[in-house]
């Protein structure tokens, strides 16, 4: 079974240098140090507002990155020539409101099928991985196949907030539905990635799916380096998701 691959999302960094202004931390230089400490791809959301990651912080990480860049954006048309312009190796697709801390829950690509196609088009023609940011439920898995992204991102954040919460049958009832979804989205041709809120024990547990090829970690990560460092916190990190891969082939 291949290793599941793990991106690290580098947006809080930013957060943190906006919080006082300049120059300092440079996320740039921390998807570096993640990528030194074993990461295998780098993941910015620039939104619209630009709260955290600026456009000079995309185009510096694809040209100076190593690995991989997902570009998370929302469907619009500023965004889409942002990445036709850099040409990001993927670009994730989200639901983007001004109002939100984070971004809650999936897009709704069965409510938004006629602007999410074009979009859909445009970077795949520009040979952009485009990948959706989902809840794990059936309706959005089948749409996200019809209209042609090769990848979904399923969203754990509801499952993870249910287990920090203690709502342990909350959280089993949002886990089945995740397996669920993998299963399905596997069967449909689709990758399957997963993200938000994840820390040590839950990227753990969901890396023993088996069709789960790419875990996108950021908040938990930035916020352990506090205390550990970003290099042994990503190393911990990986350790975590391999444990778990080897329990899928057990």
């Amino acid at each position: 079974m291949h290793r599941i691959r793990l991106g690290v999302n580098v947006d809080h960094v930013a957060t943190i240098r906006n919080a006082r202004g300049g120059g300092h931390p440079d996320p740039v230089r921390a998807a570096k140090l993640a990528i030194a400490a074993g990461c295998d791809g780098i993941t910015a959301h620039l939104r619209e507002d630009r709260r955290h990651i600026r456009d000079d912080d995309i185009a510096r990480l694809k040209a100076e990155i190593e690995k991989p860049l997902n570009f998370e954006m929302a469907a619009t048309d500023e965004m889409i020539a942002i990445a036709l312009k850099t040409k990001p190796h993927a670009a994730c697709l989200v639901p983007e409101r001004r109002t939100e801390r984070t971004t809650e829950g999936g897009l709704d690509v069965v409510g938004q099928r006629a602007q999410l196609t074009p979009a859909i088009r445009a970077l795949k023609g520009a040979g952009i991985r485009v990948s959706l940011f989902i809840t794990a439920a059936p309706a959005q898995i089948e749409m996200a196949a019809e209209l042609g992204a090769p990848v979904i991102e399923i969203h754990t954040g509801a499952w993870c907030d249910a287990l920090a919460g203690r709502k342990m049958r909350e959280a089993e009832a949002e886990w089945q539905l995740i397996r669920a979804g993998a299963t399905l989205a596997s069967s449909l041709g689709l990758e399957v990635h997963a993200g938000h809120g994840l820390d040590y024990a839950t990227a753990e547990t969901i890396a023993a799916l088996p069709q789960v090829v790419e875990l996108n970690i950021g908040h938990f990560l930035i916020g352990e380096s506090v205390f550990e460092g970003l290099a042994e916190t990503v190393k911990f990190m990986r350790a975590a998701m391999d444990r778990g891969r080897k329990k899928a082939s057990a």
